[in-house]
C-alpha cells in the first residue's frame, strides 16, 4: 500500500507542477508516479499468483 500512496503523492506533485507551468519537474513527477503505480502492479500480480499456488498445496 506505501508504493501505491508514493504513486498517488507523485502524480498530485506532477499535476499541481504542470498546473503552475513548470513543465519539467511536471514531467519528472508524473514519470515516476507511472514507474511506482506499474511496480506496484507487477508486485501485486505475483504476490496473488504466490497465494494462489501456496493454497492449492495445502487443499
Amino acid at each position: 500500500m506505501t508504493m501505491l500512496r508514493w504513486a498517488v503523492i507523485f502524480l498530485i506533485i506532477a499535476l499541481v507542477a504542470a498546473l503552475f507551468g513548470f513543465t519539467g519537474i511536471a514531467a519528472a513527477a508524473a514519470g515516476i508516479a507511472k514507474f511506482l503505480f506499474f511496480l506496484f502492479l507487477v508486485m501485486c500480480l505475483i504476490f496473488f499468483i504466490i497465494g494462489i499456488s501456496v493454497g492449492r498445496k495445502v487443499l
